[in-house]
Parts: C-alpha cells; sequence; structure tokens
C-alpha cells in the first residue's frame, strides 16, 4: 500500500523580493518516477532545494516522511543530484564512493560492497579505478546518480539528470532510474518531455513559481474517449483530417504541429482503431514514422483543453 512521502503546504519562497515559489500545495505517495516540468526560472530548482534542506522556505511547510527537510531522521532515506554536481577530480570512483558510505554509517568492509553496488547499478564497474577527470560525460553523469543511490534511499531528488547527454546515456540513465523503482521514488526535474513521458505517470508543472493544476495524471483517465498520436512523414493535413474523421470510432483528429495528428476515438465502439488507421495509411500512401497510444506529454501539458 503506498504512504505518502511529500506534502507542501502553502509553500513560498523569496529571493530579494522575488517570488521563486507561490503557495505551493501538494502530497505526493511512493512509487513510480514523478516529473517536475516548467520553463526556466518556474520554481524548480528551488523546490528541489528545499525539499532537500539547502534552503529554508520563507513561509508554509514541507514534510518527507513526517520530517523537515534535512532532519536526522531523514539521513539515509533521502538524498538529491543537483544538476552541475561533480565528483572530486583527485580520487577515484571507488575512493569517493567508499568514503561517502562510511560518511552515511556503514562500516569500512561493507561500504566497499556498497560503492560496487551502486557502480553495477550505474553500469561502471569497470570504471572503478578511474578519476574522474578521464570519465566522458555521460559517465560522470552515472558515477554522480551512483553517490546518490548509496545506501538504497527511499526518495532521490534529480535535477536535469540527463541534461546535455547523447541518446545512448539518455537510455542508459532511464534504465537506471526504472530498475531501481521498485523500491525507490524518483521525482526528476528535466526539460525532457520525452523522457518523462516514458519514466513518470504523474507530472508537476511549475510555472512562475506556482503549480498549475495539481498533479497531473499522464495516463488518460480511464474514460471511453481515448487517443492515438501519429507522426507523419510529409503528407497533405487537410486530407489526413478528413479521411481519419471518416473512420467509425474518431470523435476528432487535430494537427498540432506539421506532421502530427492526435486522434480522439470512442475506445468501446472501436477497440481496434490502431488497425483501422494504419488501413487508412496503407490504402492512400500516406507514411508514417509513429504511432503510439495517448496524447505525448508536451500536448497534454501545455494544449489540452
Amino acid at each position: 500500500m503506498s504512504s505518502s512521502i511529500v506534502q507542501c503546504q502553502q509553500l513560498n519562497h523569496v529571493y530579494d523580493g522575488k517570488v521563486a515559489l507561490n503557495d505551493v500545495n501538494f502530497e505526493l505517495q511512493a512509487g513510480e518516477p514523478i516529473g517536475l516540468v516548467g520553463p526556466n526560472g518556474a520554481g524548480k530548482t528551488t523546490l528541489l532545494s528545499i525539499l532537500s534542506g539547502f534552503l529554508h522556505p520563507t513561509s508554509g511547510t514541507v514534510r518527507l516522511f513526517g520530517h523537515s527537510p534535512g532532519a536526522a531522521q531523514l539521513n539515509g532515506k533521502v538524498s538529491a543530484l543537483p544538476q552541475d554536481a561533480r565528483l572530486d577530480p583527485s580520487f577515484t570512483l571507488k575512493e569517493q564512493l567508499v568514503f561517502y558510505a562510511r560518511l552515511q554509517g556503514y562500516p569500512k568492509p561493507q561500504a566497499i560492497m556498497e560503492a560496487s553496488r551502486v557502480l553495477e547499478a550505474v553500469a561502471l564497474p569497470e570504471a572503478a579505478d578511474e578519476k574522474p577527470g578521464v570519465l566522458s560525460h555521460g559517465m560522470a553523469k552515472r558515477a554522480a546518480i551512483a553517490q546518490a543511490l548509496i545506501g538504497k534511499p527511499t526518495l532521490v531528488l534529480l535535477d536535469e539528470p540527463t541534461a546535455g547527454l547523447d541518446p545512448v546515456n539518455v537510455r542508459t540513465i532511464r534504465s537506471i532510474i526504472a530498475e531501481q523503482t521498485s523500491a525507490t521514488t524518483f521525482i526528476i526535474s528535466s526539460h525532457d518531455l520525452p523522457e518523462l513521458d516514458r519514466l513518470c505517470r504523474r507530472i508537476l508543472l511549475l510555472e512562475n513559481g506556482r503549480l498549475q493544476t495539481e498533479t497531473i495524471h499522464v495516463n488518460e483517465q480511464q474514460s471511453d474517449t481515448r487517443f492515438i498520436t501519429l507522426q507523419m512523414e510529409s503528407c497533405p493535413a487537410p486530407e489526413v483530417i478528413a479521411k481519419l474523421e471518416a473512420l467509425d470510432g474518431v470523435l476528432q483528429v487535430s494537427n498540432p504541429q506539421k506532421n502530427e495528428f492526435v486522434v480522439a476515438y470512442n475506445a468501446e465502439l472501436q477497440p481496434t482503431i490502431d488497425l483501422q488507421l494504419l488501413q487508412c495509411l496503407q490504402t492512400n500512401h500516406w507514411q508514417y514514422r509513429q504511432l503510439s497510444h495517448g496524447k505525448t506529454l508536451e500536448e497534454k501539458l501545455f494544449f489540452s483543453e
């Protein structure tokens, strides 16, 4: 049974007269990763800093597992990885991870085992004796995540964990997070909406310091109206819309951007709509790049009515 891990009530934070967070209220339960999104300056890093205990809110209350951020009761239970976190270039990965494990109270033999465990978890066991300076950007990011995983924390806060990474390392980090979710809840701040769409079922959207709607459930609500998103090659948009809307069970077709179509349909009337769509595309000799069930996260957050 899920339990509350984070509670924020009337949370406000002000820097030199500038409002960074404005009356933010939400409650999160343990479970699958939670996304934190919003434009630059929206308050995401401020919120993560408060949850980490690095900042004290100007007003309002914050509780993690029933305790104030930074409380001794949270040691080993909550960890955070700031966006620009770096390991010390003077020591090997294993030396540093053993040191951080010792800070959490591990005896040295167990600290060595824990360092090996987290390096294995981030697919870097072969780099244990390397210093950070010889690592690629992606490997360095994964090593930093290894530090955040020491002690098997229940809650991990990640600020832009895939920023600036190539697709291979992005996929690796996605897999690392997914593999840890049975025991750990992640709150992930990111501008990478496709990645969050893959990882998260719940999203917090911040804008100008305010929570824009409460927690958004990424999966469509259980109802008869469902959606399919079609990414097409170059095609005549008006004709595509007309043909798709003529299919049985289709309620509406929108064209939010070039060569992308969102098909709303009645799942009860037409449970095999994906097959009907593919047959329509084949009949009209239209090529598609991707067909996916549901709306994209970008569409859900910023363009849905």
